[in-house]
């Protein structure tokens, strides 16, 4: 039933009442102008309470509802529809599918005419939505809490074949309507307060950047690909800014000249001098030139010039007569 055209459908059923009441139907489930419209605004349009729109509102239904309960061949579809997505659906996702794009408030009001039908509505867990049974929502729940679950556990996202492999449609329409459990841009799903699902500003992005190419970068390279992820509304990343804001930010190490890594790479923080200390207390033996050069480079992308003219710096380091480098006692 993908041609219906749902707005003829509904007309047809509000033509026979009279012309206020009608009007109020319409307004209130937004089905000419395609804005809902509340109790009140529509109130004072008629300069009566909002409690007598709802009472034309009612009387209205009362009239119209036996003969929309006829027509069982839209019906059908409907409970069809749901069935096959395991018995419930999101609601703005289960009226984008039954509207064809274009009819989601003429199929929200059909839908609300029909006792075999029951919405469940908004609250702090769960986004509104349609089932056609009660077992459904129990099933669904335990499959959101089971999905919770795993990852609290592995503490990474998954796609959806990672997450079901055979009734990848009911598991998606279930775990659809938690709140907790959303799907970035990517299409993996996590939790809500992950960064990879829901990134704040532009060391989170960063971050995600570096994460996903796992090789440092250079802040103007990393500002590019922010630009370019596929988060909506990202508007121009200048350099500068993600440069200031890296560097005072523990999770970045700067390894090079304007080159970042993630410190869970295993990257140390400091300067070249520090690297160098660090090695030769982890050593806990002079080490030659190369051997420090070595571990150096490990650290840092910079010249073996560079190390070299940190070892001259007589305050910190010494060369014995083997010409290997330590530590300079204090």
């Amino acid at each position: 039933m993908n041609n219906v055209n749902y707005q003829k459908v509904c007309e047809n059923y509000l033509k026979s009442l009279p012309q206020r009441t009608a009007d109020v139907i319409e307004r209130r489930f937004g089905l000419k102008t395609g804005e809902r419209e509340t109790l009140e605004a529509i109130g004072q349009s008629y300069g009566i309470t909002r409690e007598r729109v709802r009472q034309i509102e009612r009387e209205g239904f009362s009239k119209i509802r036996p003969e929309i309960r006829k027509n069982k061949e839209i019906f059908s579809h409907f409970k069809q529809v749901i069935d096959s997505f395991g018995g419930l659906k999101k609601e703005q996702d289960l009226l984008d599918v039954l509207g064809q794009g274009k009819y989601q408030n003429q199929v929200f009001f059909l839908l609300t005419n029909e006792d075999s039908f029951k919405r469940v509505a908004e609250d702090d867990n769960f986004h509104a939505f349609w089932t056609t049974t009660k077992d459904s929502i129990s099933q669904a729940k335990k499959v959101i809490n089971s999905t919770i679950n795993r990852f609290k556990k592995e503490k990474k996202t998954f796609s959806l074949e990672e997450l079901e492999k055979s009734n990848k449609d009911v598991f998606a329409s279930y775990i659809g309507i938690s709140k907790e459990i959303q799907k970035n841009p990517e299409g993996k799903y996590g939790l809500k307060n992950w960064l990879e699902i829901n990134p704040k500003g532009i060391k989170d992005k960063a971050y995600l950047v570096l994460k996903k190419k796992q090789e440092p970068l250079h802040f103007t390279k990393i500002a590019f690909l922010i630009e370019e992820m596929p988060f909506s509304n990202q508007k121009k990343v200048h350099t500068a800014t993600v440069h200031n804001e890296l560097i005072k930010d523990n999770r970045f190490i700067l390894v090079g000249r304007g080159l970042y890594a993630l410190k869970e790479w295993g990257y140390e923080t400091g300067v070249v001098k520090d690297i160098i200390l660090k090695s030769l207390k982890q050593a806990k033996r002079p080490l030659t030139k190369d051997e420090i050069v070595d571990k150096v480079l490990e650290q840092r992308f910079v010249k073996e010039n560079t190390v070299l003219l940190n070892l001259q710096n007589r305050e910190y380091f010494v060369r014995n007569e083997k010409g290997r480098y330590n530590i300079r006692e204090a």
